[in-house]
């Protein structure tokens, strides 16, 4: 498995991963989310995974903020991730997240958000935000479902509320709106 910044002959085949991924109309709508996240924040931290020179995995991590007491604070989202499901269970997500959390740490960025399954990503250093201080951006985010992760640059004072960029609002994607957790990626086939 090769792990690399993804490249614009890619979209078509990370396209391709997440609409096979979440599956149905959510994989298109999560597929327009990336599309629209690329166009909205060009410094975004997009990496995929590679096997035998075909895609099979994808990351992005996109600019959001922190609504702290002192002043808003550039953070990190954690969204979307998704493996083709036949190479699901093989370690390809969790390389995805220590890579991308690597990049970030490099960068400076405090705090990486995401909504997801706390039992996958609590492998890849991920906890509860609420249970740390954090406030999530809407109710229909499960409190466990709303995690965190502290890099070196976090301080004490970092505490608020969750801001997602316009994107995932705009896509309707923040929150559960009544699918499985398999529908919304809440689920361990990741890795």
């Amino acid at each position: 498995m090769s792990l690399r910044i993804e490249q614009p002959r890619d979209h078509s085949a990370v396209r391709s991963v997440h609409q096979a991924a979440f599956g149905g109309e959510h994989g298109s709508t999560v597929a327009q989310l990336v599309d629209a996240l690329r166009r909205a924040d060009p410094a975004a931290l997009s990496l995929v995974s590679e096997e035998a020179g075909e895609v099979v995995g994808h990351i992005l991590f996109s600019t959001a903020l922190l609504d702290a007491p002192r002043r808003l604070v550039a953070v990190q989202s954690l969204s979307p991730l998704a493996v083709a499901p036949k190479w699901q269970r093989r370690g390809i997500g969790s390389a995805l997240i220590r890579a991308g959390l690597r990049h970030l740490d490099e960068r400076g960025v405090p705090l990486v958000f995401l909504e997801g399954d706390p039992h996958f990503y609590s492998r890849v250093g991920f906890g509860r935000a609420v249970e740390q201080g954090f406030r999530k951006p809407s109710l229909r985010i499960p409190d466990e479902a709303f995690q965190v992760v502290k890099l070196s640059a976090y301080e004490p004072w970092m505490t608020g509320t969750f801001v997602y960029s316009n994107a995932f609002w705009e896509h309707d994607c923040v929150g559960l709106r009544e699918m499985t957790h398999e529908e919304v990626g809440l689920s361990s086939d990741l890795d």
